[in-house]
C-alpha cells in the first residue's frame, strides 16, 4: 500500500487539535507528555500571554477569562515552571539550610526554626548536609545560588583561619550577585564589609556561668572536656573556662584542660582515662550535653556518684538533659530561636535596623541535680 503521509498522524479531535503526544512510561505504558502554558491556552480558549498574565496576576483580566483560565489549569493538571517564576522575581525563593550532619540534637532544633520562621513567611526550607566536606559545601552553596535561594545559611563551627575567610567571602559575593544573602549561624565572622549577616550566641559567656557555679560550690579541680582545637565554639567555651577560674583565683592545670569532638564516645574515653591516670577532680565541665552524657556513663560505671562524688555540668540543654539521673545542670542555648533570628534577618534585611548584620543570643545556665555543694 502507498503511504500517502497522513497514515502515520492521529487522528484530529473535535476541537480539531491533535491528541497530546504520548511518551514511554517508566513500565513501557504510553504516558502523557506534561501540559504546557500553550496547551491551557488552547483549553481555555485565549492566548498564551494571558494565561501568563492570569497566573501571575500582576495584569488585569477579567472574572470570566480568569474563570475559563483556571478551569483549564484544573482540567490538565497543568503545573508552572517554578524555575521561570524565580528568574522572572514573581516566586519567593526558599531558604536554604547547609548543616555539617542532620542527626545532631542542638542541629535540629536550629533546622527547626528556620522551618518555623520560613513557614511563616510563606517560604519552602531546604535542609542540606556537608558531612563536614568543604567541597561539599562549596557545591550547595553554588547549587542554592542556582535555585535562586532568598538566603543561604551555613550552621555550626569553623576554624576561624585565613582559608576560611576566603571562602566565606567568595559565598558571600556569589550570592549577593544572584540577589540572595548568606547567613553565618554559630559560625565566625569572615571579614569585615562583606554582604553577610552573622547570627551567634554567647558560647563564652555560657562557659564562664558554669564553671562559675561549679567554683561558687567550693570546687578547684575542675575537669574540662573540651571540643575540638581550632574550632570556633570550642575555642570561645574554653576561653570562658578560663575567665572563671582566674575570676575567681584558681590557677588553671594543664592537666584538667582536655579536647576532643562533641560526642558520648569522647566524654566517656576521656573521662574514664583521667579516672584512672589523671589528676583528682571534683568537677566535670563538659562543652556539650553529648559530651557529658558520655561522662557521665564513665563516672557511673567507675562507682562515682553524680552529683555525690563527682559533679557535672553539660552545654546545649537538648531534650533529654531533663531526663537523665540525676537531671543535668548545663547551660541552655536558643537554638530555634537562632534558626528563626537568622531567616528574620536574611529576609527583612532591607527593613532592617542598622547594625542588625551581626546578632549575638544570650545563654542560660539551667540548674538542676548534677551539681553538688563541698562541704571540705
Amino acid at each position: 500500500m502507498t503511504d500517502n503521509g497522513n497514515s502515520a498522524r492521529p487522528a484530529a479531535d473535535r476541537g480539531g487539535r491533535s491528541p497530546r503526544r504520548k511518551r514511554a512510561g517508566l513500565d513501557g505504558g504510553a504516558k502523557e507528555r506534561p501540559s504546557t502554558i500553550r496547551d491551557v491556552a488552547a483549553k481555555a480558549g485565549v492566548s498564551v500571554a494571558t494565561v501568563s498574565r492570569t497566573l501571575a496576576g500582576n495584569y488585569p483580566v477579567s472574572e470570566e477569562t480568569r474563570t475559563r483560565v483556571m478551569a483549564a489549569v484544573a482540567s490538565l493538571h497543568y503545573v508552572v515552571n517554578v524555575h521561570a517564576k524565580a528568574l522572572s522575581g514573581r516566586v519567593a525563593g526558599p531558604v536554604a539550610l547547609v548543616i555539617k550532619d542532620i542527626t545532631g540534637p542542638s542541629l535540629a532544633h536550629v533546622a527547626a526554626g528556620v522551618e518555623q520562621e520560613a513557614a511563616d513567611r510563606g517560604r519552602l526550607s531546604l535542609v542540606c548536609a556537608t558531612h563536614d566536606d568543604p567541597a561539599r559545601e562549596d557545591d550547595l552553596v553554588q547549587l542554592m545560588r542556582e535555585q535562586h535561594a532568598a538566603a543561604v545559611l551555613l550552621v555550626g563551627g569553623a576554624v576561624p583561619d585565613e582559608a576560611y575567610d576566603r571562602r566565606m567571602a567568595g559565598y558571600a559575593k556569589a550570592l549577593d550577585a544572584a540577589g540572595s544573602r548568606l547567613v553565618l549561624v554559630g559560625r565566625p565572622s569572615p571579614t569585615p564589609g562583606l554582604p553577610v549577616t552573622v547570627v551567634d550566641y554567647d558560647n563564652r559567656g555560657g562557659a564562664f556561668q558554669a564553671v562559675s557555679h561549679l567554683l561558687a560550690y567550693g570546687h578547684r579541680r575542675v575537669l574540662f572536656l573540651g571540643g575540638e582545637a581550632g574550632i570556633s565554639s570550642a575555642q570561645e567555651r574554653r576561653a570562658g573556662y578560663h575567665d572563671a577560674l582566674r575570676a575567681h583565683g584558681v590557677e588553671p592545670d594543664g592537666e584538667l584542660d582536655t579536647t576532643g569532638t562533641y560526642t558520648r564516645a569522647s566524654g566517656y574515653a576521656r573521662t574514664r582515662d583521667a579516672l584512672r591516670d589523671g589528676p583528682e577532680f571534683t568537677a566535670v565541665f563538659a562543652a556539650s550535653d553529648m559530651v557529658a552524657l558520655g561522662a557521665l556513663a564513665a563516672l557511673r560505671e567507675a562507682g562515682r556518684d553524680v552529683p555525690g562524688d563527682v559533679s557535672v555540668v553539660g552545654f546545649d540543654d537538648v531534650p533529654f538533659a531533663t531526663d537523665l539521673t540525676p537531671a543535668l545542670t548545663t547551660v541552655r542555648v536558643p537554638y530555634e530561636e537562632l534558626g528563626r533570628t537568622a531567616v528574620r534577618l536574611a529576609l527583612s534585611r532591607g527593613e532592617a535596623p542598622a547594625g542588625e548584620d551581626h546578632v549575638v543570643l544570650g545563654t542560660q545556665l539551667i540548674i538542676r541535680q548534677s551539681v553538688n555543694r563541698l562541704t571540705w
